[in-house]
């Protein structure tokens, strides 16, 4: 059987089942690789490591003050072992398995490793060499969650939002409505897809849909559609 999935990173995350795809036993089967960052987190640094963490960068005694103001950035060298986890996630097991098809790459999410102390350029070049390993080799995908700090001055933030975007094929941005709370509609997606090897009046086209959030799902609907106002 060939295997789907190839690696997940995620900073907090309970395997379960999600739209009727157990992820539980997606990981016992060989299908799903997973980083937990928040228990990982814990085995870097109150545990003797044998070899270099995925998250060494967490505790990097190589700090490097940024300007004069009182900040600080890890050092870019130190995603290496991250992306190293992701290479090995990607070679056939042992035990005889096959190798991935269009393996998937889930990040959940690139704006935390900017709150640890990485700087923008570092996060793009991890995710280029994924690319690279993912999508070029393995002809493979990655999906990455970034934040948007919206009105807020967070020129790193930005930098990486608009990296990501510039090598993006698919963009959705979720976000708030712009009226407000409401009870029957909970926010809206722009869907953009970029096409760069298209001329520029052909290259992007996108769509909006609002969105109502419920126990298990999310309903989507055109603006103006929603169930509760028909």
């Amino acid at each position: 059987m060939l295997r789907q999935m190839a690696a997940s990173l995620c900073t907090t995350f309970s395997p379960s089942t999600s739209k009727g795809v157990s992820l539980t036993a997606a990981r016992e089967c060989g299908q799903l690789v997973f980083l937990e960052g928040l228990k990982s987190s814990v085995d870097v640094f109150f545990r003797a490591q044998a070899e270099p963490h995925p998250l060494q960068f967490l505790r990097s005694a190589s700090l490097q003050p940024c300007s004069e103001v009182h900040t600080w950035e890890a050092d870019a060298g130190n995603l290496q072992p991250l992306y190293e986890f992701v290479r090995e996630a990607l070679k056939p097991a042992d035990d005889g398995q096959a190798a991935w098809r269009c393996p998937v790459l889930l990040v959940d999410d690139l704006s935390v490793l900017l709150s640890l102390g990485m700087g923008a350029v570092a996060v793009l070049d991890f995710i280029h060499y994924c690319r690279a390993a993912v999508c070029w080799e393995q002809k493979g995908n990655i999906v990455a969650l970034v934040h948007d700090s919206g009105d807020a001055e967070d020129e790193e933030n930005d930098i990486l939002l608009n990296g990501l975007s510039h090598q993006s094929h698919l963009i959705l941005r979720a976000e708030g409505l712009a009226t407000g709370f409401c009870r029957d509609v909970h926010g809206q997606l722009k869907i953009l897809w970029r096409t760069p090897s298209q001329p520029a009046a052909q290259r992007d086209r996108s769509l909006t849909y609002q969105y109502k959030i419920q126990d298990k799902s999310v309903s989507f609907f055109a603006k103006g559609m929603s169930p509760a106002i028909l």
